[in-house]
């Protein structure tokens, strides 16, 4: 049986850190070095539950993501929308107008690259936001920041001199909640649910766009479509879908049915109530 800990990649004070912290705050949140590292203790039952970020608003998909979830047989059970709210830290006492590098994860450099342009500053990647803050203890020189969570500042006791510094407000990233067993949730009538899909299509033509159809034609909205590479031939590629519907809905058997014509290696790694920032966002570009 699995303790009660939910892994996450990166140090203490990573944004995923603080995401384990806002949905499961009786969990205890353990850092890893690496995503793979976070889904394998599920895999063998040394964590209950691992919190995944798939995709953020500004900088666009986590890549390494999409190949992992074939090599495991995780299910996800949950998403979860965390707004960014990046600051710049630094030692205390260190003024903007000392600084001339900023280190952090790519992701979040390429989230404030324009706020960083604008101070003049030298971009170092690191392995992630909470690891770059925490190295700035160890940085004897001055001159040095970090973009990084609020909690990061004061798990390392660092100075935030300036909130808010990603370009676009708004930033927000998507995590998956991984675990080891299926949780299908009941379908209910009033609750939106989302499936994710992965599969490979056959070497038939237009396999793919008649694969999809079947979606289409049975009103089952896909809201989210990615390609990556499933092997290193790179003659086959997979796929993961993300749809609004539930396995239980006759409309989904159905469109189900026509992707397992055109497709092989189908899977279902997950059905999940839509998070309410889906929801909200979808209000609104209704309106």
């Amino acid at each position: 049986m699995s303790t009660n800990i939910i892994a996450y990649q990166g140090h203490k004070g990573a944004y995923s850190h603080l995401s384990c912290h806002h949905v499961y705050p009786e969990m205890e949140a353990f850092a890893c070095e690496s995503f793979v590292d976070a889904m394998f203790m599920v895999e063998r039952g040394e964590a209950q539950l691992a919190m995944i970020p798939l995709e953020n608003s500004t900088a666009g998909r986590v890549e390494e993501i999409y190949r992992l979830m074939p090599k495991t047989q995780l299910h996800i059970i949950s998403e979860h929308f965390e707004p960014v709210n990046h600051c710049l830290v630094a030692k205390k006492g260190t003024k903007i107008s000392d600084l001339r590098t900023v280190s952090s994860h790519p992701q979040a450099l390429a989230q404030c690259d324009g706020n960083t342009k604008s101070l003049n500053l030298a971009q170092v990647a690191s392995l992630d936001t909470a690891g770059a803050a925490e190295a700035l203890l160890s940085i004897e020189e001055p001159g040095h920041a970090a973009i990084a969570s609020s909690l990061a500042a004061e798990l390392y006791d660092l100075e935030i001199l300036r909130e808010n510094f990603q370009d676009k407000t708004g930033n927000t990233t998507r995590f998956v909640i991984l675990a080891k067993d299926s949780h299908m949730p009941k379908l209910q009538p009033n609750i939106t649910f989302i499936t994710t899909i992965m599969f490979t299509v056959r070497n038939l033509p237009a396999a793919l766009y008649k694969g999809l159809g079947g979606f289409a034609t049975n009103g089952v909205n896909a809201v989210k479509l990615e390609s990556y590479m499933a092997s290193d031939t790179m003659q086959a590629t997979s796929f993961h879908l993300d749809v609004e519907g539930h396995p239980e809905q006759k409309k989904m058997q159905y469109a189900l049915q026509e992707l397992d014509f055109f497709a092989k290696e189908v899977r279902i790694i997950g059905t999940y109530p839509a998070h309410i920032f889906r929801v909200k966002h979808n209000e609104k570009t209704q309106d």
